[in-house]
Formats: structure tokens, sequence, C-alpha cells
């Protein structure tokens, strides 16, 4: 490439993964010599990392590329993700869009950016690939590669991507055609990307994918040899696993969770309805029994673990009568908070065959029910540590003498340092506080420093 400085600016939507696999895009964008954009710098190169998981995402997704094109005229626009992979068409349609990238193609961003820079061939000015159309990928080819990604950014903790895809194909989700099959890296190739984390200073990695207990379908190995190889990576003091489907939850890897060196007692388990026939009616692998069993032997074997849940009220089927079933199966539950998603209809899927629908007023209404439950349970669980010591993994701030972190059980503080000390050396460290009382409204309690 020609020997200037080229800029880019990044825009991510969606979920953890998303954010990984941007900021792997970014560190190998930038060891090709196209560096992040500073704030208020016109880009040469707009990458958009996109989500379709509800017709809002969408939406969101094309606002932010009409801001994109506007802010950086004459910027090289690229998208991908998922959203570009499902309605290509309508990214191609929008003005100042060059390229778009389904998920096969996504581990090959980087290249066919740096290529098209080459082709450029500008070194004066800031300029557009003159009467370049739009250009799309095909999407009929199976989607088959694994695209390493580990995000860090201004993060203390990393977000490692060990999975992609899913083969489960729940009535209202697109993800298998968005993402492809399910497949994984390497347990070898991961911890050796840990450990890189650990040379760079890094304290905590959580682990992600979009089915991450399926973990081993294209190597033969399994999540549980996973979690073990990663407890070994010295450097690394904490692992969190993100969201993992409640059938692949097993007593054996809650067993050594409970007893390993690293692993934290947090865990985020979608159960998306209480009701069982919701949940048929969803084609998930599980039923409300498992799922209480599963809660209760995290409680049984880590008494202080935080446990979110994923759920989603008005799908296709979801009566008053099994809403009501559903929101009295949460209340019953020793769960700390709620993640609630109103059900966006997705083109292509097998719920749209289910005749009954619910009102966007009866979504709205269901939504803001099961948020006071969430409510109620963090509070609940919060309180549960007031007076108590926890350690805490300190995060960047741009306050001098007051920091945020989570607690190895996730609860969130703000910490107000002491005299003496300042953000910029208490960064990234891991420390002993006593935690005062939680606030009604807050999900963040304060906490002071144990010297």
């Amino acid at each position: 490439m020609e020997n200037r400085t080229y800029k880019a600016a990044y825009f991510t939507l969606g979920c953890k993964l998303n954010f990984a696999e941007t900021s792997t895009i970014g560190q190998e964008l930038k060891a090709g010599g196209v560096h992040t954009a500073e704030a208020g710098e016109v880009a040469d190169v707009c990458v958009v990392n996109t989500c379709s998981v509800t017709e809002v995402a969408d939406r969101k997704c094309r606002q932010a590329i009409r801001k994109l094109v506007s802010k950086h005229p004459g910027a090289l626009v690229v998208v991908t993700g998922c959203y570009a992979q499902l309605q290509p068409e309508k990214i191609a349609d929008i003005d100042g869009v060059d390229l778009v990238l389904g998920s096969e193609e996504k581990g090959r961003v980087v290249d066919t950016i740096l290529g098209a820079l080459q082709q450029r061939g500008r070194t004066d000015e800031v300029a557009a690939l003159d009467a370049m159309p739009c250009h799309q990928t095909s999407r009929t080819a199976d989607i088959r590669s694994f695209m390493p990604s580990c995000s860090c950014g201004t993060r203390t903790r990393y977000f490692l991507k060990v999975q992609d895809g899913c083969d489960y194909y729940c009535s209202y989700c697109t993800i298998p055609m968005a993402r492809g099959r399910s497949r994984n890296g390497s347990i070898a190739s991961l911890v050796r990307q840990a450990e890189e984390v650990a040379a760079l200073g890094g304290k905590e990695i959580v682990i992600t994918g979009v089915n991450i207990g399926d973990f081993g379908r294209t190597t033969g190995e399994s999540f549980l040899s996973l979690l073990q190889a990663l407890d070994g990576v010295q450097g690394i003091e904490r692992y969190r696993i993100s969201s993992i489907e409640p059938n692949l939850l097993t007593d054996e890897i809650l067993e050594f969770c409970a007893q390993s060196r690293a692993f934290m007692p947090h865990f985020h388990i979608p159960l998306q309805s209480g009701s069982d026939e919701v949940l048929r009616l969803m084609r998930r692998r599980y039923d409300t029994s498992l799922f209480r069993h599963k809660v209760e032997r995290i409680k049984e074997l880590m008494p202080d673990a935080f446990i979110g849940v994923d759920v989603i009220v008005g799908t296709r089927g979801e009566t008053d009568a099994l809403f009501r079933e559903s929101e009295a199966f949460l209340r019953s539950l020793p769960i700390s908070q709620l993640h609630v998603f109103s059900y966006s209809e997705r083109p292509g899927t097998m719920a749209l065959r289910i005749p009954h629908t619910v009102t966007p007023e009866e979504k709205h209404e269901r939504s803001q029910r099961l948020l006071a439950i969430s409510h109620e349970k963090l509070h609940s669980f919060y309180s549960q540590y007031s007076g108590s010591l926890r350690p805490v993994l300190l995060e960047h701030s741009k306050r001098k003498t007051i920091m945020s972190g989570f607690t190895d059980n996730y609860v969130k503080v703000e910490v107000k340092l002491p005299k003496g000390l300042t953000s910029e050396e208490m960064d990234n460290r891991i420390v002993s506080v006593r935690l005062g009382d939680a606030e009604g409204q807050s999900d963040t309690i304060p906490a002071t420093l144990e010297c």
C-alpha cells in the first residue's frame, strides 16, 4: 500500500461477539497501516458490523450507515455482519456503501479493504473509489470459516470468541441463517490467545460465541476441556462464561467452575419463556424443570453466584395465560437479573406459522412487568452483600478519584479512591472493597477500598 496514513472509523451493533470481531478487524487494519480515526477526523474507511436480531436492530444499522456516509464523505464504506448476510440488497441500495460482505467473507474484510485502498492510488486527498458500484458477495455458499477474535480496546475485560454459528434453528431466530452452522477454534489456538492477553496485562476474559456450549463441533473437543485448559493460563485471574444454553450447561461444567482457580461465580442463561408450551413453540431444547435444576444446582455449588436470565415477551403463541405462567415461574427462581426482550418477527422463521399474535401494547405491558421483577431480584441480590468484603477488578475511568468495577459475583460497584491514589495507578487492579448499601433505583452500589 502507498506510503501514507489511512484512517478508519468503526461502528458495531449487537452482541459482544460482534464487538470482539470488530476489535480484531481494527487490530489487523492497524497492522496494515490503517489507524483508527480520532474524534473529529474524517476517515478514509468506515467499517460497520451489523446486527439483525430485531427489526429495530435492522433500522439502527441503516441509520448508522447513513450517518457514517454523511460524516465521512468519500470514505470507503464496508458493511458486514448479520444484517449484511440476511439483507444485502437493502444495504447495497444505501447511497455511499461500497462493499457488503456476508458472514463467510468477514474473515477477509481486512484484505478486501487493503486491496481496495491500494487500487485507489490516491496520496493527495481522501476520495471515493471512482464510479465503483456497490459490490455484494454471494449468500448462497455455506458459512464455514471461523474468524478468531478477541476484543480489548479500552476495556479492562477482554472478550474471547471461542465459537460461532448455531445448529439449533429455534422457531423465532435467524442466527443460523446469519452466522451459519456451529464451528469453533481449537483449544490450543484459544489458549494461545489467552496467553497473549495475559502478556498484555489483561486480567479478565469473557468467553463468548453464538452457542458456546456447543463448542467442539469442528475439532472434536469439548467445552469442559476448553475451560480446564484456559484455567491453567497464568496471569489471567478471572474468566466469565457468557450466555450458555441451559441444556449444554452440564453438571460437570458447574462442578468444575465451583472448584476452579479463575472461573467466577457468574452465569448468564437464556430461558426465553417460563412456559413449557411456549418453549415448545419456540423449539427450545429444554423445559422449565431442567432450567430450574440448573439454577438450583448453581446455587448449591456457588451460593454467591450471580445468575442473569434472558427472556422474550410477546412471541407468537404467548397467550395471557401462558405469559402469567412464565411470570410466576420467573418469580419463583433464585436468580439475580432478567434481560427482557420484546419479540420481533423475522422473515423466513418458522414462528410466522404460529397463528396467535401479541399486540405491541401487550408486549410493552408484559416487558414492564418482567422488568419490575428484575429490579426486585437485583436489589435483593445486591442487598445480601451490603457490608461484606469482595474482590473487585477496577476498570478504566476518566475520573481521577472515582472508579467502577465488578465483584467476583458481578455486583457493580463504584469506588471512591482515598487521597494519594489515582485512577491511572489503580486501573486494572484487583482490590478488596467493602460494599455499601444497595440503592433503590441504581444498578451500581458504593464501595470503599480496604487497604
